[in-house]
């Protein structure tokens, strides 16, 4: 499954060390995991990244912010949350251009009254005046960055990445492993300063091979949903040439599974998939998919659990269902294997209703 979510009751330091090594991050009082982003109707991979501490080099940047920071006191305490906090989050978010949570009570801790993760928070005073804010998970092990914002009329000290460099530091003092500071898009900038901290120690998790390896490594160009594109493009031409209609769609709901209404129900979430099949007037839908993990083409068939009935469709996306997989019916390593199959299949039943 590319997007997970679990809610746990309670969670060991071992235990967050653990979710974190596979890709995942909190949110709220649960833990999930999504490999695919939808920014402004477009998609994109979530890469996940995370920091070694044993071989991080001491930050340049650190010490002369230090300097230009040193007006300003610095405190490291176990996580709260207070009304002088919350009205700086929400100062700070009127100076952002991406979504961020409805609150800091949202974004810690949901619609529930527990606190399972281990957080702690560093925080800035300019002359008593809360001026920066960071909040961090502390594992056995593994420290995950949560969020970073600082008042705007600030901005000229670089605040945000002070805060990441000081949530480093504790690390480094603290003799942790790893830093995760989440997730980037390719090709989506506003998090592509994750990028630049700590870049020679920097790995993101492969989802082909589940492994970390090096951040110089990484080709965007290549990354599971570019992928994915590039190989049912090939498919659509090789269905096409055999005149076969065949239309790609980004699927609209391939999050569903990390929606807490829809918990458990083990959803359809490819992020992309491709169409030579009338399904318009029943509840099987026969698509086909590029799997990056296996490194081949499956032809699926899902069962609709809801019917839209008045979102109107973006071109390009399909949205008309939310989907469950039913069948898996096969799978190919190449576009030709996967086609001699829809071929034989579609064109002896051009005139029948599939």
């Amino acid at each position: 499954m590319f997007a997970q979510v679990h809610y746990p009751e309670s969670l060991s330091k071992e235990e967050l060390d653990e979710y974190l090594l596979e890709g995942w991050f909190r949110n709220g009082q649960r833990i999930f995991t999504t490999n695919f982003l939808n920014f402004d109707d477009q998609l994109y991979s979530a890469i996940w990244l995370r920091i070694n501490i044993r071989t991080l080099e001491p930050e340049k940047g650190l010490a002369k912010l230090a300097k230009l920071n040193a007006g300003f006191t610095v405190s490291i305490q176990q996580a709260s949350i207070t009304p002088e906090k919350e009205a700086l989050f929400q100062k700070y978010k009127t100076g952002v251009t991406f979504s961020a949570a409805q609150s800091l009570q949202t974004l810690l801790y949901g619609d529930s009254t527990a606190d399972i993760f281990p957080t702690l928070e560093i925080t800035l005073f300019d002359n008593g005046k809360l001026i920066a804010l960071g909040y961090f998970d502390a594992g056995l092990k593994s420290v995950a960055g949560i969020i970073s914002f600082y008042d705007p009329e600030y901005k000229r000290y670089s605040l945000g990445k002070y805060l990441i460099l000081l949530k480093l530091q504790y690390c480094k003092n603290n003799q942790f492993d790893f830093f995760y500071p989440g997730y980037f898009a390719p090709f989506y900038p506003a998090f592509d300063y994750k990028l630049q901290i700590g870049r020679e120690s920097l790995s993101y998790l492969r989802l082909e091979t589940n492994a970390w390896e090096p951040i110089d490594t990484f080709v965007p160009e290549a990354n599971p949903y570019q992928t994915m594109v590039s190989m049912l493009t090939r498919m659509e031409q090789r269905l096409k040439d055999a005149e076969i209609s065949a239309a790609m769609f980004n699927y609209t709901f391939f999050e569903a599974n990390i929606i807490p209404t829809l918990r458990g129900l083990n959803l359809f979430d490819f992020p992309v998939f491709l169409s030579c099949f009338d399904y318009s007037h029943q509840n099987a839908h026969l698509l086909i998919v590029y799997d990056v993990i296996y490194q081949c083409y499956h032809l699926v068939e899902c069962k609709s659990v809801w019917k839209s009935e008045d979102i109107e469709e973006k071109p390009g996306f399909y949205s008309g269902h939310l989907l469950k997989m039913n069948k898996h019916v096969c799978s190919t390593k190449t576009s030709d294997e996967m086609a001699a199959i829809l071929i034989k299949a579609l064109l002896p039943k051009q005139d029948s209703n599939l």
